[in-house]
C-alpha cells in the first residue's frame, strides 16, 4: 500500500513534503510516491539518506497555486501534482493521496478523478479535535458552506464510520451542532436534520453546543462547512493565543518562572495535545478513495502524520464501510428528503 504525496502544494514545498515523506518511510515503513517536479524532488531527496526506504518520484509538470480556482486547477492543469496524485489512486498505484496545497483544488481533484461514493451527494472535510475525554471528529469544516438536511445526515453517517474504523471508537455518539440543546433551538436546517437523524440507526445524541466539542460530549459533531470552518479557525486561533498569553505571564513573573520548572512536562504534553501537526490533516470523506487535506503551513511532522492517517484510512476500508452504512440508513433518509440517494 503506497501513499502518493503532492510534494509541490504547500507553503514550503517541496522541502517539508519530502522531509515528512522520508520520516514516514523511515519511522512507519510506509511506501511513498512523491509527485511533482522530478528534478527538484531528486535534489531535495539527495539531502537525506534514503537507503532501504521505498520512496519513488512521479513527475508532474504543473503546480496549483493557492489563488487558482478549484475548477481551473482540475480542468486546465491536467498535469498538476495534486491531480496526478489522485490519478495514481484511481489507477491503483497508490492507496491514498495527501496534499498541503490549495484545499479547494484538492477537494475538486478528488471528486473529479475518484468521483463520489454512490449515494453521497457532497464529500466533507473532517477534522479531529482534542477533548477532555479523547478526540472528537467534526465535519464539515469547510468543504460545503451551503447544505441541505440530506447532506448533514450523510456527514453523520460518514462521521460514524470514520470514527469507528479509523479512530477505533466502538460506538461513537453523533451530535448536531446548534445554538442550544433543546429540539426547539436551531434553524430550519438543523431542525429538519435533527428530525431525520432521530429516524436513523445511528447512535444519535441530539443537539450539541460549541463548548461540547472540547468537553467530549459526543465523538462526532456534524455541521455545515461555513460553521465548521469558523469553529476550526477559532480553535486554531484560541490555541495560539492561549499559548502566547501563558508564555507572557510566565516570563513577566519570577515566581511563575520557578513554578514552570516543576510543571513544564505537563505544559509540553498539553502543547502536543493541541498541536495540529499531531493530527496531520483532514480526511476528505465521501470520495471513492482516500484523500487527505493538510494545512498549507504544515511542517514535516504534520506531513508524516497525514501520511500515517491516510494509510490507516485506506487499510481499514473506510470508503467501503461508508457505502454499507449509507445503504442501511436509506429507508430513514428517503421519507424526509424526498429524493433517491
Amino acid at each position: 500500500m503506497r501513499v502518493a504525496v503532492d510534494a509541490m502544494g504547500g507553503d514550503n514545498a517541496p522541502a517539508v513534503e519530502v522531509a515528512g515523506a522520508v520520516a514516514a518511510a523511515r519511522e512507519l515503513g510506509i511506501a511513498i510516491t512523491l509527485v511533482g517536479d522530478e528534478t527538484r524532488l531528486q535534489q531535495e531527496l539527495a539531502r537525506y539518506n534514503v537507503t532501504g526506504l521505498d520512496i519513488v518520484i512521479q513527475h508532474a509538470s504543473e503546480v496549483v497555486g493557492m489563488h487558482d480556482s478549484a475548477s481551473d486547477a482540475v480542468r486546465k492543469k491536467r498535469d498538476s501534482s495534486v491531480r496526478v496524485a489522485f490519478e495514481l489512486v484511481k489507477e491503483g498505484k497508490a492507496c491514498a493521496a495527501v496534499s498541503a496545497g490549495n484545499s479547494g483544488a484538492t477537494m475538486a481533484a478528488g471528486m473529479f478523478v475518484l468521483k463520489r461514493i454512490a449515494g453521497i451527494e457532497r464529500p466533507a472535510i473532517a477534522q479531529i479535535f482534542p477533548t477532555l475525554h479523547g478526540q472528537t471528529l467534526v465535519l464539515d469544516v469547510g468543504g460545503n458552506v451551503d447544505c441541505k438536511p440530506v447532506h448533514l445526515v450523510q456527514f453523520a453517517i460518514m462521521g460514524q464510520v470514520y470514527a469507528t474504523h479509523a479512530m477505533g471508537i466502538a460506538a461513537p455518539r453523533i451530535g448536531l451542532l446548534s445554538n442550544g440543546e433543546e429540539d426547539s433551538k436551531g434553524n430550519e436546517l438543523t431542525r429538519e436534520t435533527n428530525a431525520i437523524l432521530r429516524q436513523t440507526s445511528l447512535n444519535y445524541h441530539g443537539y450539541v453546543e460549541g463548548r461540547d466539542i472540547f468537553k467530549g460530549t459526543v465523538e462526532v459533531v456534524v455541521c455545515d462547512g461555513f460553521v465548521g470552518n469558523v469553529v476550526l479557525k477559532l480553535s486554531e486561533g484560541l490555541a495560539e493565543a492561549a499559548g502566547g498569553m501563558l508564555r507572557r505571564e510566565i516570563s513577566n513573573d519570577f515566581v511563575a518562572k520557578l513554578g514552570y520548572l516543576f510543571v513544564r512536562g505537563a505544559f509540553s504534553r498539553f502543547k502536543k495535545t493541541v498541536d495540529y501537526a499531531e493530527y496531520g490533516g483532514a480526511p476528505l470523506i465521501g470520495i471513492n478513495g482516500v484523500g487527505m487535506i493538510c494545512h498549507g503551513g504544515s511542517n514535516a511532522k504534520a506531513i508524516k502524520n497525514a501520511i500515517r492517517f491516510a494509510y490507516e484510512y485506506a487499510r481499514h476500508g473506510v470508503t467501503e464501510r461508508i457505502a454499507e452504512k449509507l445503504s442501511e440508513n436509506y429507508a430513514a433518509l428517503l421519507p424526509r428528503t424526498g429524493s433517491v440517494l
